[in-house]
Parts: structure tokens; sequence; C-alpha cells
């Protein structure tokens, strides 16, 4: 391994420890963060790899940084909770009935309309990538994460096949917690063959170009999402 392969993964090493403790709580002393000679004792690495790593979490809104006065951790507020790093550092602390059912009334804004979108403007070619998502989840069986991976595939199709670039944008943004709010929700059996007849139902609305169909549909996909949220939290995927 070359030097800079390990500089590369020291540092992301430190950023993950920095951020998950600033998110976890792991400072006592007030919201403020000691100082850059401190920090790099605390994790056994130099000052350059605590600066870079400052750097970022400042980038993901998690702390601000004034001449004279120090490092300040913000509320959160602040946070960049979509980011999903963020995401991953706050772990279990992150309030599932706020954040991630804040993500679907989001998404409830955003989805039912570029579907009705879709069904009028996707091209074939997207239509039948949707299928093979579709087929991908129903094909995954046990394997949550290959579960996952498909629905958010078929979701990013969807919002592509609108051919709205703003829906694509909106949806970018709120990919990372949509995921992170998969991997957080309960599926039963009974749950999964749902939401795969929900999705084969909606690729079919668009093969028919039904507009209200595809919107209709898509509101029951988010349904089924929001009731997945009460479910209890099964093994990480």
């Amino acid at each position: 391994m070359t030097k800079p392969d390990k500089r590369a993964r020291v540092g992301k090493n430190i950023i993950d420890r920095l951020g998950c403790d600033i998110c976890q709580d792991a400072f006592d002393d007030g919201g403020t963060l000691p100082n850059e000679a401190d920090l790099a004792l605390r994790y056994g690495v130099s000052r350059t790899v605590i600066r870079e790593a400052l750097n970022v979490v400042q980038s993901k809104g998690l702390i601000s940084r004034k001449a004279r006065v120090g490092t300040t951790i913000n509320a959160r507020d602040s946070w960049n909770i979509l980011d999903e790093q963020v995401l991953t550092w706050l772990g279990d602390t992150i309030d599932d009935t706020d954040l991630l059912a804040s993500v679907i009334e989001a998404r409830r804004l955003i989805e039912p309309a570029a579907a009705a979108k879709a069904a009028t403007r996707a091209e074939l070619s997207e239509i039948a990538a949707l299928e093979d998502a579709w087929r991908a989840m129903a094909a995954a069986g046990d394997n949550r994460a290959g579960f996952i991976a498909a629905d958010i595939t078929f979701h990013q199709i969807l919002l592509k096949a609108s051919h709205n670039r703003v829906f694509q944008q909106l949806g970018t943004a709120l990919q990372a917690a949509t995921r992170f709010g998969l991997r957080q929700s309960g599926h039963a059996a009974r749950d999964l063959d749902d939401a795969i007849a929900t999705h084969g139902a909606l690729v079919e609305a668009l093969r028919l170009r039904d507009a209200a169909g595809a919107s209709r549909i898509t509101e029951q996909l988010l349904d089924l999402a929001l009731r997945d949220l009460a479910r209890p939290n099964p093994p990480p995927a």
C-alpha cells in the first residue's frame, strides 16, 4: 500500500471518529471542541489530519470555527441530516418518527407528481429498466441489502423518467435519508410481498400511460413506507 493510500485511510477513519463523537455528544465542554493540538492527542494523529477532519465536519454543518472563539458544535438544526455520513454518525440517536417520517412527507410532495409525469414521458427503455429493478426486488428474497439496492434504483429511474430535472435533484437530495430509512424499517415477509406487488402495479401503470393511476400507486408505496417505520428494526443489512 502506498503512503498516500494509507494517509487517505487514516484521514477517513479520523473524520468518521470525530463526526461520530460530535453526533453522539462525546464532548462535554458546553458545545466547544478542544483545540487542534488536544484533538491530535485525543485521536493520535497529526494536527494536519485533524484540520482536514474539521474541514469535512464543518462542511456538513456540524461545527463552526472562528478566530479567538474556537470550534463550537452547532445546533442539530444546522446539520446536514440528509448527508449519508451524518446519518451514519447519528446512528441510533436519530428520532425515526421525526426525521424519517419527515423524509416520507417530503417524498409525498415529489414522487406522486413525478410518477404522473413519468407515465406520459417515460421512454420504453426507462419502463424496461423500471421492470428490471422491480424484478430484482422480487428476486432478492431474504437478501435485505439486495432488496434495498433494487428499491433505491427503482425510484431513481422513476424520477429520471419524469424528465423533470428539479424532481431528479430533489430526489437525489433525499436519497441518502431514503436509503437509511429503508435500512431502519422493519419488513415482515407480508410487507415485502405488498411492496413488490405495489411496485409491479406502478410499472404496469406506466406501461399503460396511466398518469392518475401512477400517482395513486406511488401514494400507496409511501403509505407502505410509513407503515414500515412503525415496525421493530431488523438486524442491519
